[in-house]
């Protein structure tokens, strides 16, 4: 039995006659009514009482005609969630992201872009470190996300630098630090800090070290680490010390905080949409399409 089968029972069914039938179907009446002699004889009963003007349902054939309209239905429907994913209009995008891009710029505009884009697709987020996202997207649970540091080379993943992030400083309100009116890293020999445990970005940690110790701080008081930009923040809100964060904390932190670039360092984080080379998802291909078009990544590229 196959679908054909279903589809012709169904017209016939419901014309009652098979020549309306055959033209409806856009098939040979001979071949329609052999189709349906065909289905009487795998099924092994009558589905039609012949007529000297058309035919007229069995009472075994009313019964099958309502489970094959539900049939027909459902199979539609399938057909046409199933077009919806091929098409990238529907299905489920994961998406990794840094909490501290998300709250102004690319990232929170892409997710908006999308969501209007393809209402009936499902985006779920998931915000990790950059480290965390790069072997979810590797592993395949996660279709790309928004990673810092990406590393040069590596022939799995793809790339589309989005933007770039500045490493400012945290001070407590009233800290002797907010008096100055330039501040730079030998200034902050005798500060407290508040800092972010190496395993959570190796090369990050490394770099800013040296560049903090090229500067003249040679040895920063490191009293307290945190793990993530919102722990420094708070941490350093309660007045323990100051603590380095990007620009862009200015459009989250504590009020009894204030950000303030440091002139002698230069410690730039490139962002960058990442996914493996070979997802082939229709959705995923246009999330990335709709990030090339944002204002700010085609600034970046041009």
């Amino acid at each position: 039995m196959e679908l054909r089968h279903l589809r012709y029972f169904a017209a016939v069914g419901e014309e009652q006659h098979y020549g309306r039938a055959a033209q409806r179907l856009r098939v040979a009446q001979p071949a329609l009514s052999r189709q349906i002699q065909d289905l009487e004889e795998e099924l092994g009963f009558k589905l039609f009482e012949r007529l000297p003007r058309g035919v007229k349902l069995s009472a075994a054939g009313k019964l099958f005609l309502d489970d094959v309209r539900r049939i027909l239905q459902d199979v539609s429907e399938a057909a046409e969630r199933a077009g919806r994913v091929a098409r990238g209009r529907s299905g489920t995008l994961r998406i990794g992201f840094t909490e501290n891009a998300s709250w102004r710029g690319v990232v929170p505009e892409s997710f908006r872009r999308f969501r209007y884009l393809q209402p009936d697709a499902e985006l779920q987020l998931q915000p990790s470190s950059s480290l965390e996202q790069l072997e979810a997207i590797r592993s395949g649970r996660l279709d790309a996300g928004f990673v810092f540091n990406m590393p040069e080379a590596d022939p799995e993943l793809q790339r589309l630098p989005v933007a770039v992030q500045h490493i400012e400083l945290a001070a407590p309100k009233g800290h002797p630090l907010t008096r100055l009116r330039k501040i730079r890293l030998r200034d902050l020999a005798d500060a407290t800090f508040v800092w972010f445990p190496r395993r959570e970005s190796p090369a990050l940690y490394d770099r800013l070290m040296h560049e903090c110790f090229r500067g003249g701080l040679e040895t920063p008081r490191i009293v307290q680490e945190g793990l993530d930009e919102a722990t420094i923040l708070s941490l350093v809100a309660t007045g323990l010390g100051v603590g380095w964060v990007l620009g862009t904390a200015r459009w989250r932190c504590p009020k009894s905080v204030v950000i303030m670039s440091v002139v002698d360092l230069n410690v730039a984080l490139p962002l960058a949409l990442v996914w493996r080379s070979d997802n082939a998802s229709p959705l995923l291909a246009g999330f990335i399409g709709g990030v090339q078009r944002l204002p700010d990544v085609r600034a970046l590229s041009s």
